[in-house]
């Protein structure tokens, strides 16, 4: 069915976002009727790519074919005229909608009259999940329906298109394992119809089994493209980690110097995630959360802070029983959070970043109902001092700071309550290798001085940098608790520290993995 034309074909596409390129001279091709894993660690330009193929960014430099013809104008509407269609990671659905009202959104069917037939969109939906062989209600309200019926929408969706190249962003991280392998079976039609499939994926057992040929990323530049027979799951850890790691090789742990545990968490479940997680947390340690997207990690981190509502489980803090139901309660027990989201979570872009660092402290400041100036201005320079926040003035406003310093005031802003325990989501997403590095530092002084932290993340260099022991999760649960020292390969030379971390990451992933298999074979 090729007739030797690509169904895409991209040759040296460059990309830019404020200095940090994420794309450097990619060429990424995919053929009629085939399943392209496209693969690669969190900035790896993975998403980059998928978004300039769909027309949500342009290229600085490069040539994108579509069926022989050139895009050229870059826009969503250009890239759906060429039958693209796109399921993205973060979901673009309205809440407010019905399930088939999103399936169709500014393609509705209309009536006699003109005017919006839902019922029309509704049996159309309902055919198409006919098709997966999947359960949802094209009446649902969006809002109301989990993730895993979410998931299914935003296939519905890209499906509904009758797209020549559909492209999924980790279509499975919300599904059930029936779901997924009836997913499979529909991707399996749809190649034997002529259909071109992009699956994005960090679970290798999915690549492996769905997937014809595969190409990996690694910061922003090709590595390789291959069959998938000629990449097992060691090959493809291999070549996404790669030298990744390497910037942080210099980053020194230190011995951890453990304290008395001041947090114990018992079988603790929420809403939906986490499930029955255990674990205790001394002062001094770093513990890290390690697992793929969906796998709990951040749900834990959000019912730790009152966020989300625990439905069983205890939280002992020293000793006692913590009542956390709210943001307010953890930070009197002793907990803060510095959220994933920073941007939207974390800061007030276009305030001081005086007025930041005061902002979980206001009323500590405040007198009669007034600021303290003067407290508010030592509070402030006593954390940038400490933080090392690069800013011309306390006053300036946080969106004038680069993201690694944006990032040290969110971390200040909570460690002005003075937590015993700090809980870091992300902390180094979205900024530079020099600022990780800071950012790493700074937790191991922080547990150096007796705090006790837990970090989630998605770098697993970083965790392996960071962290004195590593919670392994999937689906919401604990697979593994293991210490740092666990993923050393004991056959590289203590001194050669870049290579020692490298293969401990790829250790790590190899980790990830088979507690994903596990968890799966347990749920089958």
């Amino acid at each position: 069915m090729n007739n030797g034309v690509s169904a895409v074909r991209m040759t040296g596409i460059s990309k830019a976002f404020g200095g940090v390129r994420a794309l450097e001279g990619v060429d990424f091709e995919v053929r009629p009727g085939e399943i392209h894993a496209l693969l690669g660690g969190n900035g790896a330009g993975k998403s980059t790519i998928l978004k300039i193929l769909n027309g949500v960014h342009k290229p600085d430099r490069g040539n994108i074919e579509v069926a022989g013809r050139n895009l050229s104008a870059h826009t969503p509407e250009e890239s759906r005229a060429a039958g693209i269609a796109m399921n993205y990671q973060e979901m673009s659905l309205v809440p407010t909608l019905t399930v088939a009202q999103n399936i169709f959104l500014t393609r509705e069917s209309r009536n006699g009259m003109g005017l919006i037939d839902d019922g029309e969109a509704e049996r159309k939906a309902a055919e198409l999940f006919a098709m997966l062989e999947v359960s949802v209600d094209p009446r649902a309200i969006v809002g109301d329906i989990g993730a895993g019926q979410k998931q299914l929408t935003e296939i519905a969706k890209a499906i509904s298109q009758d797209a020549k190249i559909l492209v999924l962003d980790e279509p499975s991280t919300a599904l059930a394992v029936s779901d997924v392998e009836r997913l499979f079976a529909f991707l399996r039609k749809l190649k034997d119809k002529g259909v071109a499939i992009i699956y994005v994926s960090h679970r290798m057992d999915e690549i492996a089994r769905i997937s014809d040929r595969a190409t990996i990323l690694r910061d922003g530049r090709h590595v390789i493209t291959a069959p998938i027979s000629e990449l097992p799951i060691d090959t493809m850890i291999e070549h996404i980690v790669g030298r990744r790691s390497m910037g942080l090789s210099d980053v020194l742990r230190g011995t951890a110097s453990r304290g008395d545990v001041v947090l114990e968490v018992t079988k603790l479940s929420g809403t939906h995630k986490p499930r029955d997680v255990s674990f205790a947390l001394h002062s001094g340690e770093v513990l890290g959360l390690a697992g793929l997207l969906g796998s709990g990690r951040s749900s834990l981190a959000r019912v730790l802070a009152g966020i989300e509502p625990a439905s069983s489980g205890t939280i002992r803090v020293h000793g006692s029983d913590a009542s956390i139901r709210t943001p307010k309660q953890a930070i009197d027990a002793g907990l803060a959070l510095v959220p994933e989201a920073r941007a939207t979570q974390g800061i007030i872009p276009a305030h001081s970043v005086s007025a930041n660092m005061v902002m979980a402290v206001i009323g500590r400041l405040s007198r009669a109902g007034f600021m303290d100036a003067a407290a508010e201005r030592k509070l402030t320079d006593d954390q940038i001092q400490r933080l090392a926040v690069k800013t011309a003035s306390r006053d300036h406003a946080v969106s004038t700071l680069s993201g690694g310093n944006q990032q040290k005031v969110v971390i200040g802003k909570w460690l002005a309550t003075d937590p015993d325990i700090l809980i870091l989501d992300e902390p180094t997403a979205g900024i530079d290798i020099g600022s990780k590095a800071e950012i790493i530092k700074l937790v191991r002084e922080l547990a150096a001085a007796g705090k006790a932290i837990i970090m989630v993340s998605s770098e697993l260099s970083e965790l392996l940098t960071a962290c004195d022991r590593i919670l392994v999760m999937t689906e919401g649960r604990v697979h593994q608790d293991l210490p740092r020292e666990a993923f050393d390969d004991p056959s590289l030379p203590a001194t050669d520290l870049a290579h020692r971390l490298q293969a401990a990451e790829q250790r790590l992933q190899i980790e990830i993995q088979r507690a994903l298999r596990l968890q799966e074979t347990s749920d089958a």
